[in-house]
């Protein structure tokens, strides 16, 4: 229905056809430019440190290494645009940095020597890599911690040193995995607004956003949203493409661990500072500053009311659309398993297909079928009991709310199946010949089994809903407010400084969630 309204505004009016000529002129080459310019510049980074330090982890035995395995995912809990913020106050001229620069040196202005700038495109790229390796670097740690050790034992057997063995063996098994966490990253940096905002990237997402808020004109928002979806279905299409090229099959039977081998002297302090250095730039040094932040102007005379309700806002959203999602996960999935219809599956799919639409695109889609139902409810309110109910649903958190559940349903349905793929369809036979009805099976096999794997999935929804920026800018109410808006509102009027206690809250709110998942996986594997 989004995806439906979302062309029809494109498309339907006088507006939409006199807009065009100009946004295909003027605007779409630049952003589509820059879009794919940071595209491909995460993409690259993203691979690298996610897939290098997941090798590293799953292959070698080094000093710190157990805790650098699940360390390496926290960045996961920091949203891009608080990092960024961060950034370009740490590195500003009024920076910590280079005030120390000028202390040590005596320079005294920006005339005596040259600092990098974060805020242009190669500051997004490096800044927003930093943030969104976990997710290439959870899905290829998981892929190579299950390899079998005869492969690899065969494989130096036949010569193989280290460089062949990861280039020839372990990355084309990690292939599939590292086409699903890279289009992961390209997803999530298609929706990001806050930092590509911040840091002066024209992406087609900013441009979505300036067009309809700045410039009010919903029908060439939705133009570029279009194109923008064009983009994301050639994401997934070349994610498919390179998941299905080739195909790698393990033995059927459990495989043998693999023994890490240990690392000495020059090659264990490399492991070391491989591992070290994203985890210290994407978490350890922003969530330092903002303490130090938080510290220096005493700002925690900000916890008041207004912010602890700041806080319930964010938490119960982000909760309730977590609930959510995991509920119609397991229906969906529970019907595809037991259903022997073959339209279920592919209806599975096609309702998880809300992940691949970015924020901004998913708010102006579903403005205005929500906007028709609570016209409709209100008309017929009136007419029928003289009441006059008001917007319902976009005058509420409920918009909000219907915009997480679409997005984040994949999660939730992939979190189900995972666990229930451990849960033989033989089983439910034998239940159900032993006289167990559907809801037994799922109270008595199904939940006790597929229960760490749900709670996973519920975990990163929530995590995710609390970072949620676009839609949460476009779909919430007047008198509704999140910690991911105020601190954008600070950051908009350059007093990020001033929110630096919201964002340590933000950050703090997920870093616990963050941290289970990252070890839950690690000790999985052993």
């Amino acid at each position: 229905m989004p995806l439906a309204a979302l062309v029809a505004t494109a498309l339907s009016s006088r507006e939409a056809a006199e807009i065009w000529p100009h946004l295909a002129a003027n605007v779409l080459p630049a952003a589509l430019g820059q879009t794919a310019l940071l595209l491909a510049g995460v993409g690259i980074l993203c691979a690298v440190i996610g897939t290098g330090t997941a090798w590293l982890v799953t292959q070698y035995e080094f000093p710190g290494r157990r805790s650098l395995e699940w360390l390496l995912a926290l960045p996961l809990a920091l949203p891009t645009y608080i990092t960024a913020y961060i950034y370009v106050e740490f590195l500003g001229f009024n920076g910590p940095l280079q005030a120390a620069l000028r202390a040590l040196t005596g320079w005294r202005s920006l005339r005596d020597y040259w600092f990098p700038d974060p805020r242009n495109l190669a500051g997004a790229v490096v800044i927003m890599a930093l943030v969104l390796y976990p997710y290439v670097y959870l899905s290829t740690r998981a892929l190579f911690g299950i390899q079998g050790a005869s492969i690899v034992e065969a494989a130096r057997t036949l010569g193989a040193g280290r460089a062949r063995l990861f280039w020839r063996i372990g990355l084309p098994l990690a292939r599939p995995a590292l086409a699903a966490g890279l289009t992961l990253v390209l997803l999530e940096t298609l929706n990001d607004i806050g930092a590509t905002e911040y840091l002066g990237v024209r992406s087609l997402t900013l441009s979505i956003y300036t067009t309809w808020l700045n410039r009010g004109s919903l029908a060439g928002a939705a133009q570029i949203a279009c194109v923008m979806l064009l983009v994301v279905f050639a994401l997934i299409a070349v994610e498919a493409k390179l998941r299905g090229q080739r195909r790698f099959a393990l033995s059927a039977r459990q495989p043998r661990a693999l023994a890490r081998k240990r690392l000495h002297g020059r090659d264990a302090l490399f492991a070391v500072l491989a591992c070290a250095l994203p985890v210290l730039f994407g978490a350890a040094l922003p969530i330092g500053y903002l303490l130090v932040e938080v510290l220096q102007r005493d700002l925690s005379s900000q916890l008041d009311i207004g912010l602890l309700r700041l806080l319930g806002n964010a938490l119960l959203l982000a909760g309730t659309a977590a609930l959510l999602v995991v509920g119609l996960g397991i229906g969906i999935v529970t019907a595809g398993r037991r259903g022997r219809e073959a339209w279920l599956k592919p209806l599975a799919r096609l309702a998880a297909l809300g992940y691949a639409v970015p924020g901004t695109v998913l708010a102006l889609g579903l403005l205005v079928p929500l906007a028709g139902f609570d016209n409709a409810v209100a008309n017929a309110s009136r007419q029928f009991l003289g009441l006059n109910p008001g917007l319902i649903l976009i005058g509420s958190g409920a918009a909000l709310v219907i915009a997480y559940v679409v997005r984040f349903l994949a999660i939730g349905i992939s979190g189900v199946e995972s666990g229930l793929a451990r849960v033989s369809p033989r089983i439910d036979d034998a239940a159900r010949g032993l006289g167990a009805g559907g809801a037994e099976i799922l109270q008595r096999l199904h939940w006790p089994l597929a229960r760490p794997a749900i709670a996973a999935a519920a975990l990163l929804v929530f995590v995710d809903g609390l970072k949620e920026l676009p839609a949460t800018l476009l779909l919430r109410p007047l008198n509704l407010d999140t910690l991911a808006t105020v601190v954008y509102g600070h950051a908009s009027r350059g007093v990020f400084e001033e929110g630096a206690l919201a964002a340590l809250l933000i950050i703090l709110a997920g870093l616990y969630p963050a941290m289970i998942l990252a070890r839950t996986g690690a000790s999985q594997r052993g």
